[in-house]
């Protein structure tokens, strides 16, 4: 049986994701056009294939019962020297992400593991380049801004090629993927008149 790698996260929606992607490439980080911009639940997770049927049934029940949150982005951390990383920090919504990437990664659940560090919701725009360019990029997103409301979350695949792609969104309030939580409609009783729009 093979195996794939999988991530959790939560997109940073446009025309923002586009943006700190583009800044991420200008300061030199070559993993910038593999990454969609984002904020992480589940770091990269090697799995069974075998296991992606109920991996997939657990988001959307996790999904399901999560109400949707604001995010807010403002301003620039690190966590050197620990690690060689520049982000944009999470001023609203950290709650939310530490909550939803809990019931994400149950310790009952088939994304149970442990994490390297402590968790620290956050959206990185610069890895692993030089301390000059790391310096540049906190300098230069320290005014940076954003806000949406956070809907969903996605399961993403990283291929051979390092390219991270989607496999599926997890709107909140559903276990239908792109369908907006709406609740479903009863059906009229047999031979009643349905009303015209």
């Amino acid at each position: 049986m093979g195996t794939v790698t999988l991530g959790v996260s939560i997109a940073v929606p446009e025309p923002y994701g586009s943006q700190l992607q583009e800044l991420r490439a200008g300061f030199g980080d070559a993993a910038a056009r593999c990454i969609p911009t984002h904020v992480t639940l589940v770091p990269p997770t090697e799995v069974e294939t075998d296991r992606l049927p109920a991996i997939r049934a657990h988001l959307a029940e996790v999904a399901r019962a999560f109400p949707a949150f604001p995010m807010r982005l403002e301003g620039t951390g690190t966590f050197r020297p620990l690690s060689p990383v520049v982000f944009v920090r999470l001023a609203e919504g950290a709650p939310g992400c530490t909550r939803l990437q809990g019931e994400v990664r149950d310790p009952e659940g088939p994304l149970a593991r442990e994490l390297a560090f402590p968790y620290h919701p956050h959206v990185t725009v610069a890895h692993g380049i030089s301390e000059e360019a790391m310096d540049r990029a906190y300098a230069e997103l320290a005014d940076y801004a954003a806000g949406w409301l956070c809907e969903g979350f996605a399961l993403y695949e990283q291929g051979s090629d390092g390219v991270w792609r989607k496999l599926r969104e997890y709107p909140f309030g559903t276990g239908a993927p792109g369908v907006p939580g709406v609740p479903a409609q009863p059906a009229p009783p047999a031979g009643a008149a349905v009303p015209r729009p």
